[in-house]
Parts: C-alpha cells; sequence; structure tokens
C-alpha cells in the first residue's frame, strides 16, 4: 500500500493485470454476485434527472424493479446502490443477441440520449474505492469470473491501473493520476 494525497493505494493496480474479456465472461459481474452496483449521492441525483432517457435502454424487468424501488436502493448501512433484478442482475442490464450484458446507462450514454457515462464504481471495476472519514482506500477486487480478464490482461500487459485510466482520472483528477503513474514507473524499476 501507498499514499497518494488523501488515498491510500493498494499496489496491486500497478502489479495486476487486467483487461475486460466480455467474450469469455459475457458481462458476469453486472448480473453476479448479491448486491448493486456502489452509487454516489451526486449520482442517485442524476439517475432520477436521466432515467427517463435511460429507460429505453432497459429490459421490462429492469423497469419494474426500478419503477417500484426506484433508481437506487438505500442498504442498512446508508449504502446507495442500483436495485437488483431476482436478487443477482443489476436492474439496468440488458443484453445483446449474443447474451453479453450491456448497461442500460452506458447504451444511452453511447447513442448520445445523456452525457453521464455510468456508475463511476461501475467504470472503475474492478478497482473498488472505499470512502472514510480521513483518506479513501483504492483496491484492485478480485472475483473468480474476471479470470479471463486477468489471463487476457496479462497477455497484453495492461496493468490495472491503466486498464481503468479514464475512470481513475474521473474520480481523483488528472493529477492524481499522474502521480500514480509516477508510483509505477519507480516500482517497475526498482523491482
Amino acid at each position: 500500500m501507498f499514499q497518494l494525497g488523501k488515498t491510500i493505494v493498494s499496489e496491486d493496480i500497478i502489479e495486476k493485470d487486467f483487461m475486460c474479456n466480455l467474450s469469455a465472461c459475457k458481462g458476469a459481474c453486472c448480473v453476479g454476485g448479491d448486491a448493486g452496483a456502489p452509487l454516489e449521492e451526486e449520482e442517485v441525483k442524476i439517475l432520477q434527472k436521466m432515467y427517463p432517457k435511460i429507460k429505453p435502454f432497459l429490459r421490462p424487468e429492469g423497469i419494474k424493479v426500478i419503477e417500484e424501488q426506484g433508481v437506487f436502493v438505500t442498504l442498512e448501512d446508508g449504502e446507495l446502490e442500483t436495485p437488483l433484478v431476482n436478487n443477482e442482475n443489476c436492474a439496468y442490464v440488458s443484453f445483446d443477441n449474443r447474451g453479453v450484458a450491456i448497461c442500460g446507462i452506458e447504451e444511452a450514454y453511447n447513442q448520445g440520449e445523456i452525457s453521464w457515462k455510468k456508475p463511476v464504481s461501475c467504470h472503475l471495476y474492478p478497482v473498488r474505492v472505499k470512502d472514510y472519514s480521513e483518506f479513501s482506500a483504492v483496491n484492485y477486487h478480485k472475483w473468480k469470473i474476471c479470470d479471463d480478464a486477468c489471463t487476457l490482461g496479462k497477455e497484453l500487459q495492461i496493468p490495472i491501473y491503466k486498464f481503468v485510466k479514464e475512470a481513475l482520472i474521473r474520480k481523483f483528477g488528472e493529477d492524481w493520476y499522474m502521480e500514480l503513474e509516477k508510483v509505477a514507473k519507480s516500482m517497475n524499476t526498482s523491482g
């Protein structure tokens, strides 16, 4: 672990490789697990405002859940996340003609309907950020369903921090990312 500003960063995001391999996993991170995507308070406001433009890109099951539960749910600990269909699939997930999970929010963005790509937690994956009062922890979330992404990342020699560069800049800013690159370079030359 090392510190960058008000973040504590796991060395795994520099040392481990990753590249999504949708042909292998079919977007399993959006349909597996037992929790929705973590949301920030500002993102909840964005979802509430943009939902009418996102709705056409969603499955009927997702629309039903969102219209019953809302565009987000609040957990017992106060955390915010996307609602789930049948306690597993993100309500914002749709599937393409090959059965690959696609984000309805991102599809609305790609089609020019909205100007917001998707929740930053989704954009950052496999990096997870946990905010504490004094700092944010930036960690690699290893999940078996992403083994093919790790293999492809290793073949292509793409470290996690480069794979999620755009999302890390979105979350922490360009200056923070440039400092991260300096740390990565010093780790690679000293190791």
